[in-house]
């Protein structure tokens, strides 16, 4: 396989807060996460958009009703993987992509599915790094797919060997001046940067108490919206598409939270944030110049 590598990144965290974080992936087992991912072998770390198929909840049979509700979850956010994925392009398969905060890998294998492009995945969290690497041997593409055990703040990956990038729900776990220079490193000129992320809204004012809880309970940070555009600017990331997909997503959790094999007890407060205006759901799409 063609690599990216130019350096082994010796440790995967710079911080004890990261090593946390880290702590907390590697011993995370969410059946929201793993139930999901099972149905098709494609797992998401993040949620969903779309109309809900609100008729699974009129099924009858109790064990039924239960795979019927996982499966709908699931194709909700595989329309959210397809959405990111299609703002990448155009791609050719020998172009390669770098997926920050890859989690499980689910987004990776989405690109590369897409496009047949070659796809980097970095994680810092061991556990899902070998996992993603297993799931990308069964599907007889890790000639093409490969994860990493890295920071995605500091890769060691070779400089302008990208021609698209993205983060998907993981923004909120990083400093942003420090991950878009990365990411603006990485890009070859004219590459595609693109990020679907939770922000709290600046015309709110300060974080809600609902986006605090939020933060607690995924041990993250949520950004104010405008700090996303600051960063960017400072990093030779220029938007070129930004799209408010808070509406979108409340079907996915309307729905989620009437899943009680798969409740987090974060559905109520994440509904509540997107309804009182404090908290957005966006997609960015940027060009490195």
């Amino acid at each position: 396989m063609t690599t990216a590598d130019t350096t082994t990144a010796p440790v995967p965290t710079q911080s004890t807060y990261q090593n946390r974080v880290a702590d907390y992936w590697n011993a995370e087992e969410n059946p929201v996460n793993v139930e999901l991912g099972k149905i098709d072998d494609l797992y998401h770390h993040h949620y969903g958009i779309g109309e809900a198929d609100w008729s699974v909840l009129d099924e009858p049979d109790p064990a039924r009703r239960r795979t019927r509700i996982t499966a709908e979850l699931h194709r909700l956010e595989q329309a959210q993987a397809d959405l990111l994925a299609g703002h990448l392009g155009p791609l050719a398969p020998t172009d390669r992509v770098f997926d920050a905060g890859c989690g499980r890998g689910g987004g990776s294998v989405v690109a590369h599915l897409r496009y047949g492009c070659h796809a980097d995945g970095v994680t810092i969290s061991r556990k899902q790094a070998d996992f993603a690497n297993e799931q990308a041997r069964k599907r007889s593409i890790s000639d093409k797919v490969r994860y990493h055990h890295r920071n995605m703040l500091d890769t060691g990956f070779r400089t302008g060997a990208y021609a698209a990038s993205w983060n998907n729900e993981s923004t909120m776990y990083v400093e942003l001046d420090l991950l878009f220079a990365e990411h603006a490193r990485l890009l070859r000129r004219g590459g595609r940067y693109v990020t679907v992320t939770g922000c709290y809204n600046d015309t709110y004012g300060r974080a809600s108490r609902e986006v605090s809880l939020i933060n607690s309970h995924y041990i993250c940070d949520i950004h104010p919206r405008s700090a996303y555009f600051r960063a960017m600017a400072a990093n030779r990331l220029v938007p070129v598409h930004v799209q408010d997909l808070t509406d979108a997503t409340i079907p996915y959790w309307e729905l989620r939270k009437q899943a009680e094999h798969l409740v987090t007890g974060i559905e109520d407060t994440f509904l509540t944030a997107y309804r009182n205006g404090s908290f957005q759901y966006l997609l960015i799409v940027a060009d490195r110049v």
